[in-house]
């Protein structure tokens, strides 16, 4: 049983805010602890073009609520919840609210169910956490794109409502201009730039 998986940066790529920018080789690195333990997720330092480095980010496709631990360095969680149509089916680009929150080593942030959320490390160290996400052996790709996350949202929209990036040495938020609505804004006391103002 294969535990580790990494996300390079060709993966990254499909959802950076600039793609075509030269980055690591590897952004994450992912340890599954399965059902019995707490996965580990831990960041390189640094930017792609100027974005920190991130997670790929993802929705789970159930309830399932889920607690980081902040082990080691500083960062930024992005939360987002999408609006929903008749059906109940998520709209990919409406956002109905959206949380930027700062954390650092000793903190504990619980995901509601639903929200889509990412890390982003602004630190000049590695960002370490630990999560309680379950982690099905017998899934597909378990450790790499396990089956109660949905990646293909964030891809479809090349990320997140927004982007952290470096502006004059702190993190400051990018919007994301693919998506159309984004309401409920808890931006964490950061800078908020449209994407023209880079």
């Amino acid at each position: 049983m294969e535990h580790l998986a990494v996300r390079t940066h060709e993966k990254m790529k499909e959802v950076l805010m600039n793609p075509d920018a030269p980055g690591p080789a590897v952004h994450y690195y992912m340890i599954r602890g399965g059902s019995d333990q707490r996965n580990i997720t831990v960041w390189e330092p640094g930017t792609v073009s100027g974005e920190y480095i991130k997670t790929y980010g993802h929705y789970h496709v159930d309830d399932l609520p889920e607690t980081y631990w902040f082990l080691f360095g500083e960062g930024v969680m992005l939360l987002q919840k999408l609006a929903v149509d008749e059906g109940g089916k998520p709209i990919p680009d409406v956002v109905e609210e959206f949380r930027a929150i700062k954390v650092k080593a000793g903190d504990k942030l619980d995901i509601p169910p639903r929200w889509g959320h990412l890390a982003v490390n602004t630190g000049k160290t590695y960002l370490v956490t630990a999560d309680d996400s379950p982690v099905d052996f017998e899934d597909k790709d378990p450790v790499g794109m396990p089956s109660h996350a949905d990646y293909s949202l964030v891809q479809k929209m090349h990320g997140f409502a927004f982007y952290v990036v470096q502006k004059g040495g702190s993190p400051t938020l990018v919007k994301n201009e693919r998506y159309r609505v984004v309401t409920a804004m808890g931006t964490g006391g950061f800078t908020v730039l449209d994407n023209t103002a880079q």
